[in-house]
């Protein structure tokens, strides 16, 4: 079974189309790539109820199996996206932003700037990503190697890992 996604762009500007969003192009681009379907896109403002409704609404509704933001995760006054996040999360899954950030630091000292956070809603994995088309690039190279088992796991199937 393939595995099917949602793209959440955060961004005052994006979402008035005041700005393209490159960063959902680099994450739907890279993602369809791998063979993972985009059932949903949007760019929502950077308004915490706004994305929390939608990561909701997409895991709970829709049921994708990965929905994964770009922007709304520094230290500006409006950035929101990981309290946003962790208010619908069941369960953080921390490793996986310290494995981003640890590659980004090889790129530039702004990667230890991002709060972005990642964990489970249900069988529906929730990871927020920069804002920056490089950042989101480089994080997608250290999550896409281990999405499918992944994956694979929040929905309960087997896996090799599983059984040994």
């Amino acid at each position: 079974m393939a595995f099917r996604a949602g793209v959440l762009t955060v961004s005052d500007a994006g979402s008035k189309g005041l700005r393209r969003d490159e960063s959902g192009e680099v994450i739907k681009e890279v993602l369809s790539s791998c063979g993972i379907e985009i059932e949903r896109y949007e760019v929502v403002p950077d308004e915490q109820e706004v994305i929390e409704a939608r990561l909701r609404q997409w895991a709970d509704d829709v049921g994708v199996d990965l929905i994964v933001t770009t922007g709304g995760t520094g230290f500006g006054p409006r950035d929101v996206t990981p309290e946003a996040t962790r208010a619908v999360l069941d369960r953080e899954a921390p490793g996986l932003m310290v494995a981003i950030t640890v590659e980004g630091l090889k790129n530039t000292p702004l990667a230890m700037l991002s709060r972005g956070v990642a964990g489970a809603r249900g069988k529906t994995l929730i990871v927020n990503l920069p804002g920056s088309p490089k950042g989101v690039r480089e994080a997608l190279q250290v999550l896409v190697p281990v999405l499918p088992h992944l994956l694979e796991l929040l929905r309960g199937e087997a896996s090799p890992h599983q059984l040994r």
